[in-house]
C-alpha cells in the first residue's frame, strides 16, 4: 500500500471534507457530552471538536501533521472559535493524565495503533469521563455517485483497498472493552450530504486514495477523470451524497 500523508492534501482536506451534521451533536448532548465549559480533547485535525468548540467546550486538538493544524486553525478563524493544538500522535500525546472530561476522536480511529491510542485515552480521561469515537462516511450502492467513484480511484490506484464501506465500525467496541471502558453505546443515522461538483471533486482529492497517496500529475489524472464521470453520468448540481454517521460512547471507570 502506498503511503498516506494527508498534509500533502491540506488545503483540499481543509475546504471540501464534510463536517459532521449538527445531528450528531444533538444526539451526543444526550450522553451530556459536549457541555459548555468541558475540557475536550480532540484527536484528529478539528472537524469534530470545532463543533464542541461552538458549544463552549474548552478544546484541544491533537495531530501529528502541522501543515493539517495550520489548515485547523484557519478555519477556526473563520469560525470564530479558539482552540490550542498540540502536535503529537494519539498513542502517545505527552499530557498529563486524568486532564479531559471529553476525548473525541472524529474520523480518525482507524489510522491510529488502536489498542495503544484506546490506552492513552484511559489514562488522558476523568475518572467518568467519555470517550466519543465518531465517522462519516459516503456509502458505495449499486449504481449510485460514491461506487462509481471508488471504481475510478481504484483504477488510478490500484493498491487503494479502503472502498466499500457499510459505515458500521464492528470491530471498534471491542477496542474500548479491552482498555476498561464501561457503559458502550453505539449509534448510527443516514443523511444525505449536498455537493457541488467542485466540491465533491475537491472532497475525492483529499482522499487517502488521491491527494493523500498519489503523485500530483496523478492526482490531476484522476480529477480530470472525475470531471468527466459527473458531467456525463452525475449532472445534476449539487448533487446529494449518502453518508452514514456513526458514534461509540464509553466512560473510563
Amino acid at each position: 500500500m502506498r503511503p498516506i500523508d494527508f498534509g500533502k492534501t491540506a488545503s483540499d482536506y481543509g475546504a471540501y471534507r464534510a463536517v459532521f451534521p449538527e445531528a450528531l451533536y444533538q444526539r451526543l448532548a444526550k450522553f451530556g457530552i459536549g457541555k459548555t465549559g468541558q475540557r475536550l480533547l480532540g484527536l484528529g485535525t478539528g472537524t469534530l471538536g470545532r463543533g464542541f468548540a461552538r458549544a463552549g467546550c474548552r478544546v484541544t486538538g491533537l495531530d501529528p501533521s502541522d501543515a493539517l493544524l495550520s489548515e485547523a486553525r484557519r478555519l477556526d478563524s473563520e469560525a470564530g472559535v479558539v482552540s490550542e493544538y498540540v502536535t503529537a500522535r494519539a498513542e502517545h500525546t505527552g499530557l498529563p493524565d486524568a486532564t479531559f472530561d471529553v476525548v473525541a476522536a472524529g474520523q480518525c480511529w482507524h489510522w491510529f495503533d488502536r489498542a495503544a491510542a484506546a490506552a492513552e485515552v484511559r489514562r488522558l480521561l476523568a475518572p467518568g469521563g467519555a470517550l466519543v469515537i465518531a465517522h462519516f462516511d459516503w456509502i458505495p450502492l449499486p449504481g449510485n455517485l460514491t461506487e462509481a467513484t471508488e471504481r475510478l480511484i481504484k483504477h488510478h490506484n490500484p493498491d487503494w483497498v479502503m472502498g466499500g464501506s457499510t459505515g458500521v465500525k464492528r470491530d471498534w467496541p471491542a477496542d474500548v472493552a479491552i482498555a476498561g471502558f464501561r457503559d458502550i453505546e453505539i449509534f448510527t443515522f443516514d443523511e444525505h450530504t449536498p455537493y457541488s461538483h467542485q466540491a465533491w471533486r475537491g472532497r475525492i482529492r483529499a482522499s487517502a486514495g488521491v491527494g493523500a497517496s498519489l503523485a500530483a500529475d496523478a492526482v490531476e489524472r484522476f480529477d480530470d477523470a472525475l470531471a468527466e464521470l459527473l458531467a456525463e453520468r452525475f449532472p445534476e448540481d449539487p448533487l446529494a451524497v449518502l453518508h452514514r454517521c456513526f458514534a461509540l460512547i464509553c466512560r473510563a471507570p
